[in-house]
Parts: C-alpha cells; structure tokens; sequence
C-alpha cells in the first residue's frame, strides 16, 4: 500500500515537472521579450538603459587621418596628386543629452551635445604636426565663382593676394581640426556674411566642437516598440529640403545610437545623420560574438553612395559625379565637398587614378556596426568617411594654375565606440547567461520529469509482472 501511494506520489510530481519544463519552453522567450520591452523602453524609470541613452557611458573616439600632399607645385602645373596618409590623431568623444523633454504622444526631445579631447597615447604624433593640404577656401571658391564674369573672377583672384591665401594650405594638425585666424575669413564675414559656414575661426571640425547636432525629437516606444528611437523630427522638421526628390528628403529611421529590437537577418539600419545631411541606410553582413554575446554586422551597401546612373533612387542627391561619392555642398554653403568612403573604397575605381598613395581595403575603410538583434543596442561600432575637395583651374583665378579636375581626398575620420567594462558584464548577464540559466532549467525539468515517470512505469510493471507470477504459482498448487 505503500508502494503504491509512494508511485503515485512521483507520477504527479513527475508529470507536474514535465509540464511546467514545457510549458516554460513557450513561455520562457515571451517572459524574456516582455522584460526587454519593459527595460529599454526611454523612461528615467529604466535606469540603467536610460543612463546609457542619455549620457552614452561607453568608450567614444573620433580617429582622424590627413592626406598630406607631397607635390603641390607640380600640383599646380597640372600634375597627378601625390599624398601620404597622416595619423592617427584621437581624439575621445564626450557625447551628453540636455534640455530633454517628453512629450504627451510618447516622444521626447532633446539636444545632444558633443565635445573633443585629444588623446596623444592613443595617437602617432600630436596636434602640432604640420601638413599640407588644400586650401577649401581659395580652391573651393574658385569653382564656386566659375560662373560668374570673368572680371569679377580677377577681383576675387585679387581679393585672395591681398589677404596672402594661396591654394595649398600648411599648417598643424590642431589649427586644420579645430580652426585658425584668418583674415580673408573676418573679410567675407563681414561683407558676405552667411558665405561661410562659422563666423569665427576656420577649420575642418570648428564647428563641429562643444556644439549639438540639432534637436532630436524621436520615439520612446511606450506605445509601440517598433517605433522606439525612431526619429519624430528633426529641428522641427519631418523631411529635408536640400535634395531633389521626397524619398531623398525623407528623415528614416533612428537618430543612429540605438534601434528597435528584435531585428532579423533582414532587416535593416536606417538613421538620420545631420553631419552628413541626409539618411543613410546598413544592411546585413553577417552573424558574430562578441565577448559571449550574438550580434549581427552591418554594413554600407555599394549603393549608398552610388550616383544617379547607377542607382536611380540616388539621382535626388545630384549633382553627381562618379559613383562612391555624396554631393553635400547643398547644405555646405555650396563648397564643392563631397563624402566618401576613405581611400576611395567602393567607389568609382577611375578615383583611384587621378590620385597617387591611396590604398583602400574593406578591414580598414569600410564601415561597420555590430548590434544585438534582440535588443537594438550596438556592442561595436566604426563609422569612417572621408572628406573630399573638387578642386579644377578656373580661368581668372590665378591661383588654380593649371589644376587638373580632381576629386581631391583632404582627410578622412574614424567615430568609434564599444561597449565594455561594467556596462558589458551587466549586458552579458541578462542577455546571455540569464537567459541561457531558463533554457537549461526548462531542459532539465523536462528531463526530470520524464525520468520520473518512465521511473515509476517501470516500478509498477515490475511489481505488476511479479503479482502476476505469484498468483499463478499459487493457482498452479491448488490445481495439484
């Protein structure tokens, strides 16, 4: 008796174990997928994650390269372009939001502010290195100016001898980055104002120092996760009007930190970059791990700088001239500047030709974010494009000599970040192995309980087969 209370006993537990393992096995992913819904939603209540959206905790560097150019005489004369590549320079990046505010219709906005400290330990040389590179505001304004009547092009060649600027410039690393004195610069401001993009020093990055990128007004996802970090508008606008068609005006995706969760292999990475003035889109490469934790790579398609020709959607950012370049001299005062990848890669190989020292491969110049597609949130990211000057003669102007039309490479940079340290053990543990401690407790009770009751199955087939044996034997002596 019992023996036999004993076995019933164990077949309800076994059989309650085996139906909590599988249930857990449907449930368990939905638990997981409403907790990180319910963590990365953007609300001060979520502290760790709006920590992390608000002041970006996580290593950020600005890794800058210059095209010094060895020959800017014979440059002059027409010749090909010789450079050496410069660098790196480092620059850590402090990334802060401020003036934040939410919004009744669950959005909330902000500015983000951003700041540049240099890193000599990081870097091969330091801020006071000199290099040559183009003058953007005496060869950039040339064929700004090739239009106009050929008088008026003798007094601008006229107005650049008397302010002393020629059409290469010579100067350290951090006057180019971050601004010089110019006096042609204080003249224009003063006269032409609204010419140049900043009214005071000029260089490369001067404007882009101890400034924000302009307000940001996206999603939070509390009514809907698909929408969080996707961007409402931006400084109040909910299209561009720089380019030429609505589909190259459109502001898609998200404002390029984080994105919705739950991606797959294909979806994609849209996100709106002020700097470059225009949306840019990432597809997927590939499957990887980082320090444990899946991920998925992105990278730039070949037809995210593809020109007009080429790709037709891409004919509303025109101007165009070869393909891998981005005409943004639109909202760039209309210098002749345009975007890249560095060293030309994935671009038009004719590019390669008009400039000697280039040597673009996809390990150093291409483009990359690694991202966990469960939650949105990028473990790895390398963002590298390169800054280019149209440069050609321009008859009145002197001081092009006899430029050949080149598509002149000027520097190119690096922003870079990963997440690390505290932040990634944290990650990893919730990601990872909290997770992976429900697979194996879903599995294991499972196990336990089939084993459970295969056990007492067996039990009671035994005792039932011995029952069997005895009660024969006994009919067996009667009948004798």
């Amino acid at each position: 008796m019992n023996k036999s209370k004993l076995a019933i006993g164990l077949l309800v537990v076994g059989t309650l174990t085996l139906v909590f393992g599988t249930v857990i096995v449907f449930v368990g992913p939905i638990i997981i997928d409403n907790q990180i819904v319910k963590n990365l939603v953007i609300d001060p209540k979520n502290e760790m994650s709006y920590t992390m959206w608000k002041d970006v905790p996580v290593p950020f560097f600005m890794t800058v390269y210059f095209f010094n150019v060895l020959n800017p005489t014979e440059v002059l004369a027409g010749e090909k372009p010789m450079v050496e590549q410069r660098g790196p320079y480092v620059y850590r990046k402090h990334i802060q939001k401020q003036n934040i505010t939410f919004h009744p219709n669950h959005t909330v906005s902000y500015l983000e502010y951003r700041s540049y400290f240099f890193e000599p330990s990081m870097s091969v040389g330091n801020e006071s290195d000199v290099v040559t590179i183009p003058n953007m505001l005496v060869l950039g304004a040339a064929v700004m100016m090739e239009n106009l009547p050929f008088a008026v092009r003798l007094m601008i060649s006229t107005t650049f001898k008397t302010f002393k600027e020629g059409p290469f410039l010579t100067k350290s690393v951090g006057k180019l980055m971050w601004g010089y004195d110019s006096k042609l610069v204080d003249f224009l401001n003063k006269w032409l104002p609204g010419m140049l993009p900043s009214t005071g020093k000029f260089g490369l990055f001067a404007e882009f120092n101890n400034s924000n990128t302009g307000l940001f007004t996206i999603h939070t996802g509390k009514d809907d996760i698909r929408l969080i970090h996707k961007v409402d508008s931006w400084n109040g606008l909910t299209k561009l009007t720089n380019w030429k068609t609505p589909q190259c005006n459109m502001i898609n995706g998200t404002a390029g930190q984080m994105w919705p969760p739950f991606m797959t292999k294909e979806s994609t990475l849209p996100f709106y970059s002020p700097d470059a003035c225009r949306s840019l889109e990432m597809v997927y490469q590939r499957e990887g791990i980082m320090e444990g934790i899946p991920l998925y790579r992105y990278v730039a398609p070949k037809t995210l700088f593809a020109n007009g020709s080429d790709y037709a959607p891409n004919e509303g950012f025109c101007p165009c001239r070869q393909s891998g370049l981005l005409n943004v001299s639109s909202c760039r005062s209309n210098s002749p500047v345009f975007i890249s990848h560095p060293h030309f890669y994935n671009a038009d190989p004719v590019l390669l030709d008009y400039v000697q020292g280039l040597q673009p491969t996809e390990d150093q110049h291409g483009l990359f974010i690694d991202i966990h597609p469960e939650t949105g949130v990028p473990l790895n990211v390398s963002i590298r494009l390169q800054l280019n000057l149209y440069m050609k003669k321009v008859s009145g102007i002197t001081e092009t000599g006899k430029i050949s039309e080149v598509m002149m490479p000027m520097m190119w940079f690096e922003e870079n970040g990963y997440i690390d340290g505290e932040i990634l053990a944290t990650f990893h543990t919730n990601l990872v192995l909290l997770p992976m401690v429900m697979v194996y407790m879903q599995y294991c009770f499972i196990v336990l309980g089939l084993a459970t009751v295969l056990g007492v199955a067996k039990m009671s087939c035994v005792h039932t087969h011995c029952t069997s044996e005895i009660t024969s034997c006994g009919l067996y002596a009667a009948l004798q």
